[in-house]
This record gives C-alpha cells, sequence and structure tokens, in this order.
C-alpha cells in the first residue's frame, strides 16, 4: 500500500461534499507530476483529502477505489483521474503551519513541492499524521 496527499480548494470540492458523495473522480489535475502520481495510486491506497487555498489543513482520508483512467473533464488523453471515497474524517485537523512547525515532518512532499495537488506521502508520515489528526481506521 502507499500513500497520498490529494489537494483540493474546499470552494471547489470540500470534504463535505466528498462525504456526501461516498465515491468521486479525482479530476483536473493539469501537472505532468501530479498526474504520475496519480497514475501510480493503486486500489487500495489511502490519501489525505487536503483542503488547500483558503483552509490549508488536513481533514480526512480517502481511499483509492479505481484505479487511473482517462480524465472524463479533458478531451487530451493524456491527463487521468481516480476515484476515491471517504474513508474517514480527522478528529483533529492539521494545519499548514502545524506541518511546517514540527521537525518529524520537514521532508514531507507538500512543503517541498508545495504547488504539486497529487503528492506522495512516506509510510511514517501517514502514521504520524493520522496519529496527531485523530484519525481512526474504519472497519471494512
Amino acid at each position: 500500500m502507499a500513500y497520498w496527499l490529494v489537494k483540493s480548494e474546499p470552494e471547489a470540492f470540500s470534504w463535505a461534499q466528498q462525504v456526501h458523495n461516498v465515491v468521486e473522480p479525482w479530476t483536473g489535475v493539469r501537472n505532468y507530476q501530479a498526474r504520475n502520481n496519480l497514475a501510480a495510486m493503486k486500489t487500495g491506497d489511502l490519501a489525505f483529502f487536503y483542503h488547500s487555498v483558503s483552509e490549508k489543513r488536513i481533514v480526512g482520508v480517502v481511499e483509492v477505489v479505481r484505479e487511473a483512467y482517462p480524465d472524463p473533464t479533458s478531451e487530451d488523453p493524456r491527463w487521468v483521474c481516480v476515484d476515491v471515497r471517504a474513508y474517514g474524517a480527522f478528529g483533529k485537523p492539521i494545519s499548514l503551519a502545524d506541518i511546517k512547525a514540527d521537525p518529524e515532518l520537514s521532508e514531507m512532499a507538500l512543503l517541498k513541492q508545495s504547488r504539486l495537488s497529487v503528492a506522495p506521502v512516506t509510510d511514517d508520515e501517514f502514521r504520524y499524521l493520522t496519529d496527531r489528526g485523530a484519525w481512526v481506521r474504519p472497519a471494512k
């Protein structure tokens, strides 16, 4: 299993909408590195759901339920999307400021490549942040 972080502006698509919709295609990615990260995602991988721009915080976790396929929001076949389902909210959302202030997270891709909308997360980062965010893995 691999771990990821996916960003969404809450005014465009929020965690509440993800929860309401249950499964949602992660569309609209138009950066080659982010696209490559989407293409690398496998069914069962988990990703932090990060509210970007106005909130800048991790608010929950989604699970990849369908691997990369052509993004229906683009006519260009190079762009792909994956389907994700809500997999649980953080009890305590973690802000970007908290992540930046934590020396344990200084190498996190979110900080090193801050403009990237789909980024890898290490196993250690995932465990650390889910503990800090009071996330409880749902029973399958």
